[in-house]
């Protein structure tokens, strides 16, 4: 017996599975921006400059700090806040690294305190006081910010450059 004389419809594909995290969060909005005329050049800037930006080490400026630089030189606004969501546990984790290194960069000592003892006296001590006790940490973790901000640019941005050109090419193609 002849088998297509039987009539038999073609199996379906098997289904794929939904995309992860990763390309739904991250990849998938990165290649709608390059289909909507976003040069794969600015959106590795911003890229850069928004993680930058996103790493700050003074809680609660971070989202200021992105929108100013973000208007400032013409950034796409969405992405700049996305990073600053996404990067949040990792500003947490850098405060302590930049205050080190500015220590370091200051030739001062070793500040001897806990993030938990900082935020006790924020909340049961004057401004005035707060700042006493810790204002020269603040200068030591954005002197560190401020030299290392620049290379963090360059590294991101000239590193993920690359990557997005293939991707504008294989969208356009």
């Amino acid at each position: 017996m002849n088998v297509a004389a039987l009539d038999i419809p073609p199996a379906a594909p098997a289904p794929t599975p939904a995309p992860g995290f990763w390309r739904r969060r991250i990849v998938a909005p990165l290649l709608a921006q390059l289909t909507q005329g976003v040069t794969p050049d600015k959106l590795a800037l911003t890229l850069g400059v928004g993680t930058a930006c996103s790493l700050f080490p003074f809680l609660g400026f971070t989202s200021l700090l992105n929108l100013g630089v973000g208007l400032a030189l013409r950034m796409n606004q969405p992405i700049l806040q996305a990073l600053n969501q996404l990067l949040g546990p990792l500003q947490l984790a850098l405060i302590f690294v930049y205050l080190r290194g500015g220590e370091l960069i200051w030739g001062a000592g070793s500040s001897q305190f806990t993030l938990a003892e900082m935020l006790r006296i924020f909340r049961e001590a004057s401004l005035g006081e707060f700042l006493a006790r810790f204002g020269w940490a603040g200068v030591y973790a954005f002197t560190a910010w401020i030299l290392t901000a620049p290379l963090l640019i360059a590294a991101l941005t000239f590193g993920v450059r690359p990557a997005l050109r293939r991707l504008a090419r294989k969208r356009t193609a």
